[in-house]
């Protein structure tokens, strides 16, 4: 059986925080003239009331699987991410994505602030302290480029072992499906690129159901 996989956005993106701009003050109106005769008061419409909001239309229940079939198929990446095991992992790459973002835009901001400060005062400096100052520009470069790549590749390997965790609970539980159903073949939709199947033979929404009884 193929190897499932847990789609997460991997990509690191920095960007600079854009500074907040607060709102100037309004300038106090002028008072309004008073007017030479009073006009008579307009009765306020009455509020329309809200229109009902409409009930939400609840998915349609699968179709029953046919009888005598011996043939299956399931969408392991739905199962992914609709499971309480697929959330679960698919949360924790997120976490550590955003904590190795965090990282990076510090080293980041460090190293702008070291450039500006070349750029600025470069010309004004002894060469001593202008050679420092290029010497740690290049040690900052070189230890943002070392700490993207190592957050590429914990990330990497935080996939993996989720992904391997994620397996080692999944396809036990295929496999009883399987046996439930008298199958002789369970597929992996759309990989196996399926032309035609009966709704019954998708059983997807079962194995989500039947992984999550399962957990602990």
């Amino acid at each position: 059986m193929r190897r499932v996989a847990i789609a997460v956005w991997l990509a690191i993106a920095v960007a600079a925080p854009l500074a907040a701009q607060a709102p100037a003050p309004a300038k106090p109106a002028p008072p309004a003239p008073a007017s030479p005769a009073a006009q008579p008061s307009v009765p306020p419409k009455p509020a329309q009331p809200p229109a009902p909001a409409k009930p939400a239309v609840p998915p349609p229940p699968p179709a029953p699987f046919p009888q005598g079939a011996k043939v299956g198929y399931v969408n392991l990446q739905a199962i992914a991410q609709l499971s309480a095991e697929g959330k679960a992992a698919n949360g924790k790459v997120q976490a550590a994505t955003q904590k190795k973002q965090a990282e990076i835009a510090d080293k980041t901001k460090a190293l702008q602030a070291s450039q500006q400060k070349l750029q600025t005062g470069g010309t004004v400096m002894n060469e001593a302290a202008r050679a420092a100052l290029e010497k740690d520009i290049d040690r900052q470069t070189r230890e943002l480029e070392r700490l993207q790549q190592d957050a590429q590749t914990d990330l990497t390997e935080l996939q993996q072992e989720l992904l391997a965790e994620f397996q080692k609970k999944l396809f036990p539980v295929l496999a009883q499906l399987g046996e439930e159903k008298g199958l002789h073949l369970l597929l992996n939709v759309p990989s196996e690129t399926v032309i035609w199947g009966a709704d019954g033979l998708d059983l997807t929404l079962e194995a989500v159901k039947k992984l999550d009884a399962a957990k602990p």
